[in-house]
């Protein structure tokens, strides 16, 4: 699919942009996060003037609060709060450009900051990434050139051998090893966490594939106006514009993880990063449903009888318990 008038593949102005912080003598922000953040706000739902994203509060906080631990992954020693900062510089360029007024310039400015830094805590939380990312962290982890796609070709396939049980480890010692924050779920050994970061990717890669189809279906509204033909990819059968924006997504998550890591995942390695149907999906739900019951009943009873189960008491002078994880 090589006709420029689909674009699939969002082409940011992160160079301009970066440019501009330059000449305005702007404190520098890191390249790869201005061009993640330029390129997830394209692919959302908000409007585009003249190829820059127009800014609002819905639109920061959808994507430093919902999206961005979707896709990306800092690289080595990058700071996370670099994606709240290219946010920050891009309000700035746009106030400059005279598309915000000084006053939504400061109230997004303060958004941004605080969105910021939740974001960056959201990366590091177990529970909340995808498969990419995931595999990103144990390649890193276990010294592999991602630069190499043979290497990560190559780890996949001695990490595909291994016991589930030695796999489950692998991904709970990225957070003994403090890479990722633990959190308050039952782990991966539980079975629901293995669920939820397949139903993450799924989910996450579809609504990239629908970012991308909606972006080009804007570049061809323009041929539609003048009475041009479609391209030959919309002409009739939509099948090669649907499997190419599968694939744009797979290429373009392999930007903010692995380049080829994601395709390898879903095409060559579905084993190591699987995506739950319906009917599992359904069985770890009822299974859910039965295990609140039965705690359900087991208070009843206590109650009855005068009892309560020591995890409902009120804690005594002393004892100091953990706030539940959010």
């Amino acid at each position: 699919m090589e006709d420029e008038d689909l674009r699939l593949a969002p082409r940011t102005k992160a160079a301009e942009l970066l440019a501009w912080a330059e000449a305005e003598g702007r404190e520098p922000v890191a390249e790869s996060p201005l061009r993640a953040v330029l390129a997830l706000l394209e692919l959302g739902e908000g409007r585009m003037h003249d190829g820059w994203p127009e800014l609002t509060s819905a639109a920061v906080e959808h994507l430093l609060y919902e999206r961005l631990y979707l896709y990306v992954q800092p690289e080595p020693g990058q700071d996370p709060l670099a994606y709240g900062a290219a946010v920050r510089l891009l309000i700035d360029h746009r106030r400059a450009a005279k598309r915000l007024n000084a006053k939504r310039q400061e109230r997004l400015h303060a958004e941004a900051e605080w969105q910021g830094e939740v974001a960056a805590g959201l990366l590091r939380r177990a529970d909340l990434v995808t498969w990419p990312r995931l595999y990103t962290l144990l390649l890193r982890a276990a010294g592999v050139d991602t630069a190499d796609g043979e290497a990560v070709r190559a780890w996949l396939e001695g990490f595909r051998e291994l016991p589930e049980e030695e796999r489950l480890a692998a991904f709970a010692a990225l957070e003994a090893d403090g890479v990722l924050d633990p959190v308050e779920d039952g782990g991966w050994e539980a079975g629901g966490r293995t669920l939820a970061v397949g139903m993450a990717t799924d989910g996450a890669r579809r609504l990239l594939e629908q970012g991308l189809m909606r972006r080009s279906y804007r570049n061809l509204a323009e041929l539609t106006a003048l009475g041009r033909p479609m391209p030959e990819e919309l002409a009739g059968d939509f099948g090669a514009f649907e499997e190419a924006a599968a694939l744009a997504a797979l290429e373009l998550t392999g930007t903010w993880t692995v380049p080829g890591l994601p395709e390898l995942l879903v095409v060559e390695f579905p084993e190591l990063a699987p995506e739950p149907g319906p009917a599992e999906i359904d069985a770890y739900l009822a299974g859910l449903d039965e295990g609140w019951a039965e705690e359900e009943e087991e208070e009843e009873e206590a109650a009855a009888d005068g009892e309560w189960p020591a995890e409902t008491e009120e804690p005594t002078d002393g004892d100091e318990r953990a706030p539940e994880q959010a």
